[in-house]
């Protein structure tokens, strides 16, 4: 392996780690949202609540929101997150469900810009690693929309990273929220907003590999003096906005580690291939030459024998 190939490596790594700490660094507050979530719908467990974020109503319309990268040279990256969300828009079309798209990242908004066919509400790109500015201005377009009724479903489209090689796309349901923070796909499979899951970058044996871990968030209920000033519906109403914020940045830091990775796995394979290939050429060249010489020797041999006879 070159020096520069083991730059290359190293330099992607880096910011590879660097993603999986923006992971780590929000889990306090997602942690804490969670909790007070759980609390509140402890507390009003026996009412019978109506909140804008968790109305559910008649799908007429779905906003998808597609996340992909900035930059290319990452493999099938890009095209798996919209192969994915392509799949999802003739599910709707063969269900009679309209549907608008909001596409974040210049490699999607490139794509749907070429493809007036696809209504798109949204173009939307991202400078760098993802901060709460980038989810909220997500999470206030979604909001708007949902709230207004002008559509009945919000889903986000992104790549969930798995491994250094691999990355799956999937699809997770935003809006309608659980109260209870759940995190659902669009089959209606609910994942308890308490489990989570971690991965680590680290190196083994002198290979970089990562490590997943299941982290179970332990919900500790609230002191019985405790007592709200506010009603605690108001709270939760005002909670669960912040929330839907949380799990956006999420998703937009997942993805871009699932980016760094592609891209370092992409860049990886693509050195390997061109040292194979000078291998190749290498090889090649000097059987010509080889060729040549022993052409030339061959032809100084029958002209010295010509002129001794």
């Amino acid at each position: 392996m070159s020096c520069s190939h083991l730059s290359t490596a190293w330099s992607s790594a880096a910011k590879v780690r660097r993603a999986q700490e923006a992971v780590v660094s929000s889990r306090p507050f997602s942690e804490a949202l969670v909790e007070v979530l759980y609390n509140m719908n402890q507390e009003i467990q026996s009412e019978d609540i109506d909140l804008p974020l968790t109305r559910q109503r008649a799908v007429k319309r779905v906003a998808i929101v597609v996340l992909t990268g900035e930059r290319g040279l990452c493999g099938a990256f890009n095209n798996n997150v919209l192969k994915k969300a392509e799949a999802r828009m003739e599910d709707l079309r063969q269900l009679g469900v309209d549907y608008t798209v909001i596409s974040v990242g210049k490699k999607g908004n490139a794509y749907f810009q070429r493809r007036d066919y696809i209504p798109t509400e949204r173009f939307l790109e991202l400078a760098g690693i993802p901060t709460v500015k980038d989810s909220q201005a997500i999470c206030d377009l979604i909001y708007s929309l949902f709230v207004a009724e002008e559509v009945d479903k919000v889903e986000l489209v992104y790549s969930k990273f798995v491994n250094l090689v691999r990355s799956d796309p999937i699809i997770q349901t935003l809006l309608p929220m659980s109260p209870k923070g759940e995190i659902c796909d669009v089959n209606g499979i609910c994942v308890d907003a308490t489990e989570d899951e971690l991965f680590k970058l680290t190196t083994k044996e002198g290979k970089l590999t990562v490590e997943r871990e299941k982290i179970k968030i332990e919900m500790q209920p609230f002191s019985p003096v405790v007592q709200f000033e506010q009603d605690p519906v108001q709270i939760l109403d005002a909670l669960l906005p912040l929330y839907l914020n949380s799990q956006i940045l999420r998703a937009l830091q997942e993805s871009l580690a699932s980016e760094l990775a592609a891209r370092m796995s992409a860049m990886s394979s693509a050195t390997d291939n061109a040292i194979d290939l000078r291998k190749n050429l290498s090889m090649v060249y000097n059987r010509r030459r080889q060729a040549k010489i022993t052409g030339e020797i061959l032809e100084i041999v029958a002209g010295a024998d010509a002129l001794s006879g």
